[in-house]
């Protein structure tokens, strides 16, 4: 059974009150709470972790390797700016898809810029909660040999 590690960043203990105009009006509780079921429906299993800290995301991407097959990683605004998760990913041999409920691509200038996409297997925005879900699919397609020209 294929196990992935999900890892919420900054801000994102909120949802359900931040910007719901944005992000919507489910909490992180309950994304977790769909995603958990949706895993198990695909027959994976999911552990869910959700930091404000930057360096509790890096640890946490460095004790998934060899431990998890994959990483779904919405990092918040450490997406723009954190080089030091950035390196964490390259530094693991688990492929990490990067998530954003939002359209970052369609938002405030500075958010346009990802410094994680390029180390990471794919990015997916604007999608809402759906885009977790995709996530975990396409990790199970890379896990399983359907991706195989898939970076990383």
């Amino acid at each position: 059974m294929a196990h992935f590690l999900l890892i919420n960043g900054p801000n994102l203990n909120r949802l359900g009150q931040r910007e719901p105009q944005i992000y919507g009006s489910e909490t992180l509780n309950d994304l977790e709470q769909q995603l958990i079921s949706f895993a198990a429906e695909h027959k994976a299993e999911l552990t869910c972790f959700q930091s404000n800290y930057e360096g509790a995301i890096i640890e946490q991407i460095h004790a998934a390797d060899g431990k998890y097959d994959g990483i779904i990683l919405n990092a918040g605004a450490f997406t723009h700016y954190s080089y030091a998760i950035r390196d964490a990913i390259a530094s693991v041999n688990v492929p990490v898809i990067e998530v954003h409920i939002s359209n970052i691509h369609a938002r405030e200038p500075f958010r346009h810029v990802s410094v994680i996409a390029p180390v990471t297997i794919g990015q997916i925005v604007g999608l809402g909660f759906t885009g977790y879900r995709l996530a975990i699919l396409a990790l199970l397609e890379k896990i399983e040999g359907r991706a195989e020209t898939w970076k990383k």
